[in-house]
């Protein structure tokens, strides 16, 4: 049985002028966070944008590994000029960018007489990685140290996730309560500081507003690894609103 971390974080580096300039929207970041949040108790601690530029991939790829656990990346592993991922991170670890024969071996079985150079620019990443293996374009990503590189289209990712589980040492599992009620965050924010100093080792609360069918409200959400933990302060914060005369939507 693998014993569990309880202090595992992830950082996540979005690689993409197109994402910068607002031609395409990411939505690779809310999918990693709560799959990696949800499955294997990896808390997503920092997400980064950074543009198709050698320079910023290496020093975020350099910091990044170094203070988190694990570091994902998405985009910038394809077939074009501006596809830089792979040989940025190459040299941020002082590492051979050159062509994995495994992955080669998969883009040419993949295209067949259509294997161009382009396409095998794909097969090329830093010496010593490990292939994330892709089942709907063939492309591998892959991971090299803690940092995993894959790419940015989000049906592709999605469809690479289950393979990129064994990579990841899982923490411990994060509960989570959240408890929906009609009011304004100011009515209610004091004591939401309270208690999050009183339960300030052991759980995380979060106040979010939300407008719905032409009402004010406010999304209250309390995690935690510790379940006992997260019942006591869920506890708490009821008290909180039933004493202020708050309508409660929902609490789950």
């Amino acid at each position: 049985m693998v014993k569990k971390n309880k202090k595992i974080t992830c950082a996540i580096l979005i690689i993409g002028n197109e994402i910068l300039s607002g031609r395409t929207k990411d939505q690779n970041v809310s999918f990693l966070a709560s799959w990696l949040n949800s499955n294997l108790g990896i808390k997503v601690s920092e997400v980064r944008i950074v543009p198709d530029n050698e320079k910023e991939i290496i020093k975020s790829t350099q910091t990044l590994s170094k203070k988190f656990t694990y570091v994902l990346t998405t985009g910038g592993i394809g077939p074009t000029h501006d596809d830089i991922t792979a040989k940025s991170i190459s040299k941020a670890f002082n590492k051979k960018y050159t062509f994995n024969i495994e992955a080669l071996n998969i883009l040419k079985k993949y295209y067949g007489n259509e294997f161009n150079d382009p396409r095998k620019k794909m097969a090329k990443m830093p010496t010593g990685s490990k292939l994330i293996y892709n089942p709907s374009s063939a492309a591998p990503g892959f991971i090299i140290k803690n940092v995993i590189c894959l790419p940015g289209v989000p049906l592709i990712l999605k469809s690479m996730i289950h393979n990129l589980k064994k990579y990841l040492k899982p923490g411990a599992k994060i509960f989570s309560t959240s408890i929906n009620c009609q009011t304004v965050e100011s009515k209610i924010a004091r004591d939401l500081d309270l208690l999050q100093k009183k339960f300030k080792k052991f759980v995380e609360i979060g106040s979010y507003p939300f407008f719905r069918q032409g009402k004010i409200g406010v999304s209250i959400v309390v995690r935690s690894i510790k379940k006992r933990n997260l019942q006591s302060c869920h506890k708490n914060i009821i008290k909180v609103i039933k004493d202020k005369k708050i309508k409660i939507v929902r609490s789950s």
